[in-house]
């Protein structure tokens, strides 16, 4: 049996001495050690296996849920960052495991509707405290989950919750003095938030031309999917129509995880340890230069294009409506809360019961929630 001394021991013999290890690391409440899992192993089943996790199924990334079984959710999304994450993590010497961990945990705060779902709900929140999804990811870990006898949440490792705390970093939102907010974020969060970025580009060109939001010829504007279309022309002179997209789609993903771990190595070659990561000023995970101006102009693109397409707009736009009157309506009667909800306003205070309740609701519960209250002939059971 590998046990978990033995894994703890090839982390300090083979990752860099700058990466995150997963021996000493500690919990809110104690807990026993695993006999052969480490504490990021053991953060990242938990991960998997909460309700929240389990939910993203059927949250959007950019096309709700009932538009059709291809595109991409949030559960789909976070598993396309783990996948790159770990990718730029074992070739830069970090911690594959915690980087796993933290890429399918960032999204686990999100609202149904994506991010028009966000800013309704923060829109709502604005005289309590406001709502941000990844400061809602937290309290899912923390709080909201309710799966072990002993303590609320997942109780899940310092560096974990760290490190999702930390994704995203906002000047209106500082971090909280438990999380150390003088420290630099870990590079494995580093390489997470980047990730993400990696992984939404990719798919929601390829959703966006599977939508027929966008074109491949329309996709010529962008230096960066030039380049990608042209490689694999090269390679393949014959290919063209949905192939030729679905290889360029994956060569934009490696030309941009290649950059990412060049760069990256060449920026952190003059660290020694994990307190030089924590006390360094600017971030280390980083695209060259030339990259990140490529990228940047990709995800213009797709902001025009997509993100701001009129079909988009209008589901926003519904989706906007949906969650403001969701709020509205459990605020002005709480008594229409589920009973564990009208619990949890007794101790967090209503707005914010009112605003996790929505926050964890799918598209499809909530488009569902919706129609009883608002429907007159609608079944409540």
């Amino acid at each position: 049996m590998i046990t978990r001394d033995e894994l703890e021991r090839r982390e300090e013999q083979f990752l860099a001495p700058f990466a995150a290890k997963s021996g000493g690391t500690s919990r809110r409440y104690p807990e026993s050690e695993h006999p052969y899992r480490t504490a990021f192993q053991r953060d990242r089943d938990r991960v998997i296996h909460c309700a929240a996790f389990r939910r993203l199924q059927y949250k959007t990334q950019v096309f709700v849920n009932h538009e059709g079984d291809y595109y991409r959710t949030r559960l789909t999304h976070s598993t396309e960052a783990a996948q790159i994450s770990r990718t730029v993590a074992r070739a830069t010497g970090l911690n594959e495991e915690l980087c796993e961990v933290l890429a399918l945990a960032h999204d686990l705060g999100h609202t149904p509707f994506g991010h028009s779902g966000q800013d309704a709900l923060d829109e709502c929140m604005k005289e309590h405290g406001g709502f941000e999804h990844n400061l809602q990811s937290l309290r899912v870990v923390t709080l909201l989950e309710h799966r072990y006898p002993d303590f609320p949440g997942l109780n899940l490792t310092f560096e974990t919750l760290e490190s999702i705390r930390k994704h995203t970093l906002k000047p209106d939102r500082p971090v909280e003095p438990e999380y150390r907010p003088e420290w630099s974020p870990l590079l494995e969060a580093q390489v997470v938030d980047i990730a993400d970025s990696i992984a939404y580009d990719a798919h929601d060109v390829d959703d966006g031309i599977k939508a027929g939001l966008i074109s491949e010829k329309l996709l010529q504007e962008v230096e960066l999917w030039r380049e990608s279309v042209a490689t694999v022309q090269r390679r393949y002179p014959r290919v063209e129509g949905e192939m030729l997209v679905r290889q360029a789609v994956l060569h934009l993903i490696n030309a941009e995880v290649s950059d990412l771990v060049e760069s990256t190595l060449a920026n952190a070659k003059n660290l020694r340890s994990l307190e030089e990561v924590r006390r360094a000023r600017e971030p280390v995970v980083a695209f060259s230069t030339e990259l990140a101006r490529k990228k940047r102009e990709l995800q213009t693109f797709l902001h025009r294009h997509v993100y701001r397409h009129h079909r988009v707009i209008i589901m926003q736009e519904k989706a906007r409506k949906f969650i403001t009157e969701l709020f509205r309506a459990y605020v002005a009667t709480p008594a229409q809360l589920p009973p564990r909800f009208q619990e949890w306003a007794e101790s967090t205070g209503l707005h914010r019961a009112v605003a996790d309740y929505i926050a964890g609701m799918t598209d499809r519960y909530a488009q569902e929630e919706y129609r009883k209250l608002f429907y007159p002939f609608e079944n409540v059971l």
